[in-house]
C-alpha cells in the first residue's frame, strides 16, 4: 500500500467516523425522543424504538457515506442499495442485539437513570457496530469506486 493511498484510506476512515457522529446524534435523538414522549426505557418498546432509531440513521447513512466518504458518482443502483442493506441488516443485528443485551440482559451496576442506561446500551450497539460497516461498505457495497481511486 503506497503512501497515497494510505493518506485516501485514512481520510475515509475520517469522514466515516464523522458520518457516523452525525448518525449517532440521529440515532440517539430519534431514541431520546421516543423514550421520552413514551416513558418507557427498557422491554419491547426499547427494542422497537432502537430499531426504528437506527432505520433512520442507516436511511442517512447510505446517502453521506455513497456521495461523500466513498464518492460513488451516479444515481442509486439496486444492486448497490441491496448490497448496502444487507450489510446494514448484520450491521442492525450486532447494534440492536447488543445494545438490548447490554439494557435488558446486563444488571445497570452504575446505577444510572434507566434513560442513561438505555443511552449506555445504545453506544455500545455503536461502537460494536462501527467495524462492520465500514469494512462491508468500504468493500463489499463500494468496493468500484475505491479500486478506481488507487
Amino acid at each position: 500500500m503506497n503512501n497515497t493511498h494510505k493518506q485516501k484510506t485514512v481520510f475515509q476512515v475520517m469522514k466515516f467516523a464523522l458520518v457516523g457522529a452525525i448518525n449517532t446524534i440521529i440515532d440517539l435523538g430519534v431514541l431520546n425522543l421516543l423514550m421520552f414522549v413514551s416513558g418507557i426505557s427498557s422491554g419491547i418498546f426499547y427494542l422497537i424504538f432502537k430499531a426504528t432509531s437506527f432505520t433512520l440513521a442507516v436511511a442517512n447513512s447510505y446517502f453521506m457515506n455513497k456521495y461523500w466518504t466513498f464518492r460513488s458518482e451516479g444515481k442509486i443502483k439496486g444492486k448497490e442499495f441491496s448490497k448496502f442493506f444487507l450489510i446494514s441488516i448484520v450491521g442492525f443485528i450486532i447494534n440492536v442485539g447488543s445494545a438490548s443485551i447490554v439494557v435488558n440482559l446486563i444488571p445497570n451496576f452504575l446505577g444510572v437513570a434507566p434513560q442513561i442506561w438505555g443511552n449506555i446500551g445504545a453506544l455500545a450497539g455503536t461502537f460494536l457496530g462501527l467495524a462492520w460497516n465500514f469494512l462491508g461498505y468500504k468493500f463489499v457495497v463500494f468496493e468500484k469506486v475505491n479500486s478506481q481511486q488507487l
